[in-house]
């Protein structure tokens, strides 16, 4: 059995679906009641209390870990996760980590995500890492500025990231959690090329058949925005990133090609898919 925590959102959705798809015996486990596909068995949890998952857990041999803002829930303790798998029998653990554990390592939330990462390595468990950059669902932000004023509001537009379509994210953690190859590998994971948010608003345009004008925030303005829905510390992280991408930040990476022997999908084939959102 393989149990995908994060099981409702934006990788966990397409990764609990395929692996259901390939005849696996699944358990979602997620914050709040929610739809799944037919045949898994849903487990609700939060997080911040990993004994709470020892029902979720009890008789799988893989976990897919997403820990989202639970890593910054106060008084969390994500390695207490590592061990409840552990001594649940657990074999494998696929986690999702991020890019700047590797880009920007001295970050607080770096600092906890490589803790993670370390504790995992010494964990006994098999394990392989993934950590993705930008998500193409971000894009997900603007979609009520886009049904109401046709309008893309965003900082530095005319900065740009390899972002990557979670679809690719989730499509990397199903190899990871169903071959052996993987195990004890790292992946970084982008998008096919650089993107800004200006040429987003584009493909967004594009997507819709009707146009879309982008208006650029200051930083303030989208401090103030991201601060409703994450803590100010990774907002600030995420805006570092976006205004001052360094370097590594701007490679794209092989991995997606060389796990799933295709290219990873452009933001125009996320904005198509999910075009309905905007409308």
């Amino acid at each position: 059995m393989i149990v995908v925590t994060g099981a409702t959102g934006n990788i966990g959705r397409p990764l609990t679906q395929a692996l259901a798809e390939a005849g696996q015996k699944v358990t979602a486990v997620s914050r709040h009641p929610a739809p799944v596909p037919d045949g898994v068995r849903h487990v609700v949890a939060d997080l911040a209390e990993p004994a709470g998952l020892r029902p979720a857990l009890a008789g799988a041999e893989s976990l897919f870990l997403l820990l989202s803002g639970d890593l910054h829930s106060a008084g969390a303790d994500a390695a207490d996760i590592v061990s409840e798998a552990a001594a649940g029998g657990v074999r494998r653990v696929v986690l999702l980590s991020t890019l700047g554990v590797a880009t920007r390592p001295f970050g607080p939330t770096r600092i906890a995500m490589r803790t993670l990462e370390d504790t995992l390595r010494g964990s006994g468990m098999e394990w392989a890492i993934l950590r993705p950059g930008g998500f193409a669902s971000n894009a997900l932000w603007w979609a009520e500025s886009v049904r109401a004023r046709q309008t893309v509001a965003a900082p530095f537009g005319d900065v740009g990231v390899p972002i990557i379509d979670p679809a690719d994210i989730a499509a990397v953690a199903a190899a990871c959690l169903l071959d052996d190859r993987h195990n004890g590998r790292v992946y970084e994971l982008t998008g096919p090329e650089v993107i800004t948010p200006r040429q987003q608003a584009r493909a967004i345009a594009a997507a819709l058949g009707s146009p879309v004008t982008f208006h650029e925030l200051t930083r303030d303005e989208a401090k103030t925005a991201m601060t409703q829905s994450m803590p100010a510390e990774l907002a600030d992280d995420t805006l570092d990133i976006l205004g001052s991408p360094t370097p590594a930040e701007l490679r794209v990476s092989p991995d997606v090609q060389q796990v799933l022997d295709r290219a990873p999908r452009s933001f125009a084939d996320w904005a198509a898919r999910n075009a309905a959102a905007f409308r």
